[in-house]
Order: structure tokens, then C-alpha cells, then sequence
């Protein structure tokens, strides 16, 4: 794939047009007792942002109507207004006249909130410490594939405009660099447009067969298609987890595993999250 910088990044364009997101097969649980309070709860997020999609994550499984509000990743007014700096997710509760960040917190309260249905309907983490590790092992790797398919989708509510992908280039590393470096250094705007234009020109080949031998390792780590450790049910293992690996699927040619395919469809479906299949590049 050859695409000029300008084209990527500099433009107002997309890459792709696409008619829908993945359809994930059904539930393999029956969804709790809808809950619509008035007025509805908002979440702020950035869709491609695993701690904003561990809350809508929780939110769908206990099946809790909310008003989702996507920021611009460029927006630092808003998010500032709301709770003091520029975070997400963002959880505004007009009920109790709360605002508060923070994803676990806010996952917290609202499984100990018999409003929003049966309390503690999400068992406790398990410290899973080798999906931990797998996590450490694939870092640079998922880095330098799915931050530059981030931005050059056009597609991501917070990317919409150059600004938002622009403010994400300048604060988001691609490897071999460090944050520190990339954020403090020396290096001026136009390099990290010319290195995330580069990171998406070049095969993607060698990287995603590393990826897929990866998702073959975590695949024997997850416990079943509906769940990822041997809790019972759903837990804070996999609002983690599936969180997580959602971004993967930005990534064209990934091959998944069964069970963890099954696993990712059963959770976007319990969760009402979508994929990114339809969009991958």
C-alpha cells in the first residue's frame, strides 16, 4: 500500500467508505432488564480509546441506555470543562450531579448501583498475570500497527477532522520511540507525519503473521468464548481484555483463532460495541 502523506493526514479525506460495522453473532447470555433512566447517564469518549470502551463495555452487559458523546481527540476545552484536563472516559450522571473520570472507578459505581441493575453482576479480577505479560509482549507490536489505521481511516468520530488526527500524531509514539522522546524531543511536527505516513506505506506482512502466531498463544490463555477466565462469567478479566483487543481488529489480514473470535463477537454483542472489521486496513 502506497499513500502519499498528504493524502493520509493532511487531507479531509478517507481512505475507505464502508455501509456497516461487523454483525457479531448472538449473545450466548440473555441480556438483563433494560434500563432507561431521564434523564440518561453520558459517557464522553474517544471511540478508539480501550479505557472509554472498558465503560461501554460495562454498560451495554448490564444493558444501561446511555447517551454517548464522542470528543474531537483535538477538544481539550470540553473535557477540561467537565473534570479539570484533557481525559477521557468521562462519566456525567445528572441524577446525583456527578462527573467523574477514571474507567474502573466508574465501572465500580455502577456495579455497586442497584439503579443500574443487579449489583456485582461483574466478578472480581483474577490478576491474570499471564494475559498480563502477553499484553507487555505485543505492545510495540499492536503500537506500530494500529496508531497510524487510527488516524488514517477517517472514520473514528474523534479523527473526523485534521486537528483531532493531528493532535493524536503529535502526542502518540510509534516504535522504536519513547513517549518521552517523541513528545519532548527534537522532533518537529512534519517527521511525525512522514514516520506514521511510512508506518502505513510499508508491508504489513511480517508483523501481522507475528500478531497472528500471538493471538494463537492468547487463545489457549482464554478460558472460554463467553468469557475469559475461570470465573463462571463474566468478570473485570475481560471488561480488560476485550477492551483491549478490539483495536485489533483496525488491522486487515489478522487471523483470529476460533474460540477468541467467538469470544470478540460474543462480547461486542453482549456489550453493544462494535468491531472494526468493516473498516480494517
Amino acid at each position: 500500500m502506497k499513500l502519499s502523506l498528504p493524502f493520509l493526514f493532511l487531507a479531509g479525506h478517507v481512505i475507505g467508505i464502508v455501509t456497516s460495522f461487523s454483525s457479531p453473532s448472538a449473545s450466548l447470555l440473555s441480556p438483563p432488564t433494560r434500563i432507561v433512566m431521564d434523564p440518561l447517564p453520558t459517557v464522553h469518549v474517544y471511540d478508539h480509546c480501550p479505557f472509554c470502551v472498558r465503560v461501554r463495555l460495562a454498560m451495554g452487559i448490564k444493558n444501561v441506555k446511555f447517551r454517548l458523546d464522542f470528543l474531537g481527540n483535538d477538544d481539550i476545552e470540553r473535557p477540561t470543562s467537565l473534570v479539570g484536563k484533557k481525559i477521557a472516559p468521562i462519566f456525567s450522571f445528572p441524577q446525583d450531579d456527578l462527573i467523574m473520570g477514571e474507567s474502573m472507578d466508574i465501572i465500580k459505581l455502577i456495579d455497586s448501583d442497584a439503579r443500574f441493575g443487579p449489583p456485582s453482576s461483574l466478578l472480581p479480577s483474577t490478576s491474570r498475570t499471564d494475559i498480563k505479560a502477553w499484553q507487555k509482549s505485543v505492545q510495540s507490536l499492536l503500537r506500530t500497527l494500529q496508531r497510524p489505521r487510527y488516524v488514517a481511516t477517517g472514520l473514528m468520530p474523534e479523527f473526523q477532522q485534521i486537528d483531532g488526527r493531528h493532535a493524536f500524531i503529535k502526542n502518540h509514539q510509534l516504535p522504536p520511540f519513547e513517549k518521552k522522546e517523541w513528545k519532548e524531543g527534537d522532533m518537529g511536527m512534519d517527521d511525525k507525519l512522514r514516520l506514521y505516513a511510512e508506518a502505513m506505506a510499508k508491508d504489513p506482512s511480517a508483523l501481522i503473521a507475528e500478531l497472528n502466531e500471538k493471538l494463537v498463544e492468547l487463545d489457549g490463555m482464554v478460558y472460554c468464548e463467553s468469557h475469559c477466565s475461570d470465573t463462571g462469567g463474566l468478570s473485570y478479566d475481560d471488561i480488560d481484555l476485550w477492551s483491549r483487543l478490539r483495536s485489533i481488529t483496525i488491522v486487515k489480514g489478522v487471523v483470529w483463532p476460533g474460540k477468541l473470535r467467538k469470544y470478540m463477537d460474543n462480547l461486542s454483542a453482549m456489550g453493544d460495541v462494535p468491531l472494526y472489521d468493516e473498516m480494517a486496513l
